[in-house]
């Protein structure tokens, strides 16, 4: 069998690819996860919020999707089936920490630099931070299938086989996220707009 790397990547379709590594073609697994490494990432540091935590994600869903290769069953877009992976990994590590995700800190470039299919609310750095702060304070369902949605410009459809749930679920999870939201963005913006004014909480002279 010809190795992946004697043909141009472009040429090789992502489930080619994964039954090729399958199959036991050492550089296919790595062309697949260099395709899609930018959105995975992007799907785990939004998720986590910690850049630390999202980078062991990321790592144990390319290890899990390297050992699963073989079960794959064709039935979805290898992407949907990349990022099922890198959500469930982001979702094991909630669960072994028990704790609420730290505010994202200091990736601002990675962040931004993945743009997303439809509009982001996070169109300046200062608001930037504002969302992803509040998101950090959503429940996880809600905060998945928004980012998800609203960020990476999936579909309802394509959101919920993501996540396997149904798409009226995607729905709701959606809606309830965006209406919680809101006033969580209007805290976190004054909150940040009182420290800035006179460098004092409060605003202001000391």
């Amino acid at each position: 069998m010809a190795s992946v790397s004697m043909r141009r990547v472009d040429e090789v379709p992502d489930k080619e690819l994964l039954a090729r590594h399958a199959q036991g073609d050492p550089h296919a697994f790595a062309e697949l996860v260099n395709r899609h490494r930018d959105r995975m990432w992007a799907v785990a540091i939004r998720t986590l919020g910690d850049p630390e935590e999202a980078a062991d994600a990321l790592q144990d869903a390319c290890l899990s999707a390297f050992r699963a290769a073989g079960r794959f069953r064709g039935d979805a877009a290898v992407t949907t089936w990349l990022h099922r992976i890198v959500v469930n990994a982001c979702l094991d590590r909630l669960r072994r920490k028990s704790v609420r995700p730290a505010t994202p800190m200091g990736d601002d470039a990675t962040f931004d630099a993945v743009a997303p299919k439809m509009p982001d609310p996070t169109d300046a750095h200062g608001v930037s931070l504002d969302v992803r702060s509040a998101l950090a304070e959503l429940p996880y369902e809600q905060r998945a299938a928004l980012i998800l949605v609203d960020m990476m410009g999936y579909s309802v459809d394509d959101a919920a086989k993501v996540l396997e749930v149904p798409p009226g679920t995607i729905k709701s999870r959606c809606a309830r996220g965006r209406a919680r939201l809101a006033p969580l963005l209007v805290q976190h913006r004054n909150r940040r707009e009182r420290k800035n004014v006179g460098g004092v909480e409060g605003g202001g002279m000391p």
